[in-house]
């Protein structure tokens, strides 16, 4: 069977020429490269109509020879490079930068010549000039102009390095935004020469002819040969990596075209240039790049040249092919489908090998909290491959081998980075999902499962978000991976016309899991509740698509497990949270927030995070200062609620869990699990307190042993940073002083203090009948800078004395690091109780009346309940005590 990739050799000397660049001997030094680019001739450009000129297959590094001549500038292969990770999930979020950019010692320029490269704008010789620059800055020292500088291994702080290397080294002011959109050297080049660097330029002899062949696309060539006219944009179209280039149907008579990719957008006139529109309201939206367009019909039409394919058995999976599962969905996806299948799951891990594959799968599992016990290896292959590569970067023997046994094929495996452009994303995104479908049609027909996503639908103002409504205009994506989302779902609808059975999944937000609390640190959602429960604000949103990762995960497995849900789309974005649930949920956990409209949250947002780094929100910080990524934001927080008619049918028919709203207690969970991780920020007894009140107590105290005659009292502030604080630890926050001449003439000052109410379920620290209401636990200073302690303690007895037992403290003060000296009582006065503890509780000013009047009833309710649980349990023991018919006492009550 035909298959969807290109010629394997070619490719092999790709991958050959790669793998020396990254061993740092597959190109000339700098000094020979400036020597080439200073004699490189001005090119003349030569439009063929069959697309066979002489445009290199392979990418060659930074020392690419650029002394030959190109008939086609404009098409580039970005195949070889270092491999940077696409196991991330579909609905993760951004960023997931390892490092910072390397030294800068290799591939600087002199300043003559970086002049010189850039007194003749020619196309080849400055994408070689940039490509030498950038090489510092990816973990093999060396970068082709073909190929992205994020797939090589770069980074966002590398990109960011990089910039200014090109600034400071060559005088090429770019902008960030520019590098994320398409981080190839050559694409940088050519918008460098279309902008600023063909302004200071074109004035030397024979740069316009120049300019304009490295900007006009060559004409296009459609499947019998007829030659289409050129579109005309300010920067070029690029061509797919040269790692897939599909095959037309069996037995269609048709040769394949040498070059199927320069095609003309039937939506874009040429000659001109998308620019802002407006909406029905006048409103001007963002578009998408015009060469993004391009490329994207043009990887919209690969998908018709799969293989024509048959339904596949309707029987549940036995053999199933999983991307993505070092991922957080993935690896969620993966234990889920062997708890609740038979299914033997093949997992493609992009690594160096097996050891190395099954070690990372390992360390995934592990991560998220889950198991990875010998039963889940012994049902679980772990395939080194790579979803960018022809072939997943497997063998031909494992490829054939996997297309006729197989009998599932599932896609998570995504690369997600809100920054990255189209350009930067497709090859894992867009490639890599057309890669499985190949596999999918080839062999006995088997069934795709693509983890797509609710950015599907990222359009400012869309109107509705149901399974089956209308993609979003895809020039009002203005995100890459908004952008590879649409252009993989859609290239996928098109494979279902070649017979191949498709479901699309789209999950919204990943929320935590609500068990174990485990969260993917770096997608959007789980940044975003981390700003807001870190600075107390949320800014002015709709609803937040989101839903907890077991769930998601759980109806991902019945659809993969159920043939009859085969082959329709599903929104797995559970219930929608609305800003009153958010606000709500935080106050439950005690962070009491602050709405504000959007423009002011992120304006306060980029403030906090820049007078305090939160390296764990580093990528939140680059999203903020995005325009590209506030685009996606905006949609994202100012969207309809997404609808799942068809995911609710199928959940309730399969039995499952229901969809239900991402609810406080799941959140708390996530929040405790995000302030572990540096993300988030709980309530702190330094925060200011939700709710406070004054006790004071009187008694007298003595030498341990001896009678107690010396006057002791304490002025206590007792408060809670939140309700949180109560319902986790039953702890509350102590403050003040204690005056006790028996132990130092001054008072001593409350340094650190808790009062425990029921401490250990109010169980009795010895056998008898006193069990314990309250214990305090103070760290005390005195004036002379001497530390000591004081213990008090509660007790609940079957005496009718309850009112006294409420408030009276029997305590024990000490130096620090010494056994007790002074012992004694000490209680609060009976007319100052009410007055103080009740009627004297103040609130946090920043609270709504209701809110106050809430938070006091709420305190008292609790409080009064597990007094009430603490007196209960000594009259209950004494009744039963008393109801004993058995013939030998107790202690209790032979001591009684």
């Amino acid at each position: 069977m035909s298959e969807v990739n290109e010629d394997a050799a070619a490719y092999a000397g790709q991958r050959a020429t790669g793998e020396a660049i990254e061993r740092g001997d597959g190109g000339p030094s700098v000094e020979a490269l400036l020597a080439r680019i200073r004699q490189v001739p001005t090119p003349t450009p030569t439009p063929t109509a069959t697309g066979t000129g002489t445009e290199s297959g392979a990418d060659t590094g930074a020392g690419a020879d650029t002394s030959a001549s190109r008939t086609r500038p404009d098409t580039v292969s970005s195949g070889a490079g270092v491999d940077a990770d696409a196991d991330a999930d579909a609905g993760t979020g951004a960023g997931g930068d390892t490092g910072a950019g390397t030294d800068r010692g290799v591939g600087v320029l002199p300043a003559p010549a970086a002049l010189a490269a850039l007194a003749a704008p020619d196309a080849d010789g400055l994408a070689a000039v940039v490509a030498a620059a950038a090489g510092p800055f990816v973990p093999g020292g060396h970068l082709s102009p073909d190929t992205d500088f994020f797939d090589a291994g770069g980074t966002s702080v590398g990109a960011v390095e990089l910039v200014a290397a090109l600034e400071d080294e060559l005088g090429m002011e770019i902008d960030l935004d520019e590098v994320f959109a398409d981080a190839r050297p050559r694409s940088l080049a050519l918008r460098w020469l279309a902008t600023a660097g063909a302004t200071a330029a074109l004035s030397a002899p024979g740069a316009q002819a120049t300019s304009t062949a490295a900007r006009t696309p060559a004409p296009a060539t459609d499947r019998i040969g007829t030659t289409q006219a050129p579109d005309t944009f300010p920067y070029v179209a690029s061509a797919p990596a040269p790692g897939f280039s599909p095959a037309l149907a069996p037995g269609s008579g048709l040769a394949p075209a040498t070059d199927p990719l320069s095609i003309s957008s039937p939506r874009i006139p040429p000659g001109t240039t998308v620019t802002a529109r407006t909406s029905g309201g006048g409103t001007p939206y963002a578009t998408a790049r015009p060469e993004d367009l391009e490329q994207i019909l043009a990887d919209l039409s690969l998908a018709d040249r799969l293989p024509w394919t048959g339904s596949p058995e309707p029987l549940p999976p036995r053999r199933i092919l999983l991307t993505g599962a070092t991922g957080f969905l993935g690896s969620h996806l993966l234990l889920d489908l062997l708890r609740h299948s038979d299914a033997h799951v093949h997992c493609l891990v992009r690594a160096a090998d097996e050891e190395a594959a099954t070690a990372r799968l390992g360390e995934a599992l592990k991560s998220h909290r889950l198991p990875w016990s010998s039963e889940i290896r012994r049902r679980v292959t772990v395939l080194p491959g790579d979803i960018r590569r022809p072939h997943l970067g497997l063998s031909d023997d494992v490829w054939n081998k996997l297309a006729h046994e197989l009998d599932s094929v599932v896609g998570v495996a995504a690369a997600v980075d809100f920054l990255r452009g189209y350009q930067s994303l497709r090859q894992s995104n867009v490639i890599g999902a057309l890669t499985l479908a190949e596999l999918a049609a080839t062999g006995p027909p088997k069934p795709l499962h693509h983890i797509s996503s609710i950015a599907v639908f990222n359009e400012v103002g869309i109107a509705s978000m149901g399974e089956d409504d209308p993609l979003a205009h895809v020039d009002r994506l203005v995100a890459g991976y908004d952008q590879t989302k649409w252009a993989a779902e859609v290239a996928l609808r098109r494979a279902r016309d070649h017979g191949l059975i498709v479901t699309a999944m789209r999950p919204g937000g990943i929320g935590g899991h609500t068990r174990t609390g485990a969260h993917n640190p770096q997608d959007l959602s789980s940044g975003l509740i981390s700003a807001f429960g870190r600075f107390r604000t949320v800014p002015a949103f709709h609803r937040l698509n989101a839903a907890p990762v077991d769930w998601v995960s759980r109806v991902a497995a019945g659809v993969i497990c159920e043939p009859d849900a085969w082959g329709f789309d599903y929104n797995l974005t559970g219930v929608p949270n609305t800003l009153d649930d958010v606000v709500r949920d935080m106050a439950f956990g005690g962070m009491h927030v602050r709405v504000q409209d959007w423009d002011e949250w992120r304006t306060d947002a980029l403030a906090r995070l820049e007078a305090d780094p939160v390296p764990e929100l580093d990528f939140l910080t680059r999203v903020l200062r995005s325009p590209t990524a506030l685009k996606l934001c905006e949609a994202t927080l100012k969207g309809p609620a997404a609808t799942d008619e068809r995911t609710a049918a199928l959940v309730e028919a399969l039995g499952l869990r229901p969809a239900a709203r991402y609810d406080a207690q799941a959140q708390l969970r996530t929040f405790e699990r995000l302030a572990q991780d540096g993300l988030a920020r709980l309530p702190h007894k330094d925060d200011q307190p939700y709710l406070w009140f004054s006790e004071t107590t009187e008694g007298n105290v003595g030498p341990v042993g001896a009678g107690a005659d010396t006057p002791c009292s304490m002025a206590l502030t007792l408060s809670i940073a939140s309700m949180y604080q109560l319902v986790k630890e039953r702890r509350v926050d102590v403050g003040g002083e204690v005056v006790c001449t028996a132990a130092h003439p001054a008072p001593l000052l409350v340094e650190h203090g808790d009062v425990w109410i029921r401490p250990e379920e109010g169980i009795p620290q010895r056998h008898g009948m006193r069990h314990q209401l309250l214990r305090y636990r103070l760290t005390l200073r005195d004036t002379d800078g001497g530390r000591w302690w004081l213990e008090g303690h509660k007790y609940a007895r079957a005496r009718r004395d309850v009112w006294r037992q409420t408030r009276a403290l029997s305590v024990e003060i000490g130096r620090e690091g010494e056994p007790a000296s002074l012992a004694g009582e000490l209680v609060v006065p009976a007319d100052s109780y009410v007055r103080d503890q009740i009627d004297g509780i103040k609130v946090d000013p920043r609270l709504t009346g209701q809110e106050k009047r809430v938070a006091k009833l709420t305190w008292l309710a609790w409080f009064g309940a597990e007094m009430g649980r603490g007196l209960l349990g000594p009259f209950a023991r004494a009744a039963a005590d008393l109801l004993d018919l058995r013939r030998t006492k107790t202690p209790s009550e032979r001591h009684r």
